[in-house]
């Protein structure tokens, strides 16, 4: 019963089904064709029989004292009944005309309940009347068929009108209907064999194979084989392209997730030592704050409150376990002092690259100033490591201004440009670094917290002459 329900078995009794039923389309009309060619078939022996009766009667008249009649003489044995039986028929008339003319009575006498005109039948009238035959036989009732014989056997008259019983008709008919059955039994078995078989070579099995490289890769699918889908171009070899490139990207995808989750412990660990390394430092900066050197006490606030986010940052890490960063605590900052904050952080005095700020000292943002802080030194940073590497360019500019209820902040540097790889990947963790050894964190954290202010960071331009990004952050409502 399984093998039934398969799709091979179902394809092989749909077959069987469908060809029956072609057969039954076909069975109809060839019933009626055989009906019609076995009646005729009998009216041309009737015209035979009557061709040879005159010819015996113009050679041998009766004298005409004479009453005798050879043909009227017993049943069983009379010639006339002999000559009847050889054409399957009761009695022959010849038409002509109006007239009608005995030629052998036989049992003409019988009454006849039906008269059947082939020359005048439809086809609808023709198929009707054999299913009727086949279906409800009533063998002792006598019917009359008239007809024109072919006009190449010499007839006698216009038409032959014959009687027979229906009994001889449905029994020819029901045998010429178990050999057509017979024969479509043996067709639809040989054609469903044949069409089995090449559905099943041609659309099954690839399709099993299919099935089995699934189920197999959902197993196990860092392990399993990647399905090989051939090189054809049917639908089932589309579909073995999608799954195979399908279970490349769910294994890449499993693998980059394996190696995130390993680094995400080993984050974790690198916080909580880091954090304890950052408490010492905290308690070292703070002895630098009461030094009476200048150059110290302006130094030691700044590097405090970049102590103070490292170890921030690392705390919510270790809370959470991962870096999803909170919602910003938004209020007014003022651009021009944290944006010089992130120069002398990234760009500090004496080395090769420098950053210029283009901003009004009155000009605001409504936004978290640690957030925001990130969000410039990692594009700075980003800038500062892309000039310093290829040894191209040496200056970032920051400008900002107020547009549509919001600031739009501009970086812009005069390196090398952006490669096309780590543009088609830019903002994507771990893929769009644009140098050797980096990760791509830089411009994802930027974007994400941007966009936790209900802005953005977007790429403006990147050519040979330098690269301009874009930070907007809108006001509160």
């Amino acid at each position: 019963m399984r093998w039934v329900r398969s799709l091979s078995g179902l394809l092989l009794i749909l077959t069987i089904l469908f060809v029956m039923l072609a057969e039954v389309l076909i069975f109809v009309p060839s019933l009626a064709r055989y009906r019609e060619v076995y009646l005729r078939e009998r009216v041309e022996a009737a015209n035979v029989v009557a061709i040879a009766i005159t010819g015996y009667r113009d050679e041998v008249p009766l004298a005409e004292d004479e009453t005798f009649d050879p043909f009227a003489v017993d049943e069983d044995e009379g010639l006339e009944w002999r000559l009847l039986n050889s054409a399957q028929v009761r009695s022959i008339a010849l038409l002509d005309g109006d007239s009608k003319r005995l030629v052998l009575r036989g049992s003409w006498d019988e009454p006849v309940e039906e008269v059947f005109n082939l020359d005048d039948a439809t086809m609808v009238s023709k198929i009707v009347d054999a299913v009727t035959v086949l279906v409800n036989p009533r063998p002792e009732r006598v019917i009359r068929v008239i007809a024109e014989p072919d006009a190449e056997r010499w007839p006698m008259g216009d038409a032959v009108d014959i009687t027979l019983k229906e009994d001889q008709l449905a029994t020819a008919m029901r045998d010429f209907a178990i050999r057509i059955l017979k024969l479509s039994l043996v067709i639809s078995l040989l054609t469903a064999a044949l069409v089995f078989m090449a559905l099943n070579r041609c659309l099954v099995k690839p399709m099993r194979r299919i099935i089995d490289s699934m189920t197999e890769f959902r197993g196990s699918p860092e392990a399993a084989r990647i399905f090989d889908p051939g090189t054809g171009n049917t639908e089932l070899d589309e579909a073995g392209r999608e799954l195979s490139a399908m279970q490349t990207e769910v294994r890449a995808s499993l693998n980059q997730k394996t190696r995130l989750a390993q680094l995400g412990e080993a984050v974790a660990k690198i916080n909580h030592d880091l954090r304890n390394m950052l408490a010492s430092a905290q308690l070292l900066a703070d002895r630098l704050e009461r030094s009476e050197d200048p150059m110290v006490r302006r130094t030691a606030p700044k590097l405090l409150r970049s102590l103070d986010r490292a170890t921030d940052l690392c705390t919510r890490t270790l809370a959470f376990g991962k870096a999803d960063e909170p919602p910003p605590f938004r209020r007014r900052v003022l651009l021009r002092k944290l944006i010089e904050e992130v120069g002398e952080a990234v760009f500090p005095e004496g080395a090769g690259t420098v950053m210029d700020t283009d901003v009004p000292d009155d000009l605001y943002a409504e936004a978290d100033p640690d957030q925001l802080f990130r969000i410039i030194q990692n594009l700075a940073r980003n800038a500062e490591q892309a000039m310093a590497g290829t040894g191209q360019g040496s200056r970032l500019v920051v400008r900002a201004q107020r547009e549509e209820g919001g600031v739009v902040i501009d970086l812009t540097d005069d390196g090398p440009g952006m490669p096309v790889a780590a543009r088609e990947n830019l903002f994507k963790a771990f893929r769009g670094s644009a140098r050797k050894g980096g990760t791509g964190l830089g411009l994802h954290i930027a974007r994400e917290l941007a966009r936790g202010h209900g802005g953005d960071v977007d790429l403006l331009d990147s050519t040979a002459e330098g690269t301009t990004f874009r930070v907007t952050i809108p006001d509160t409502a």
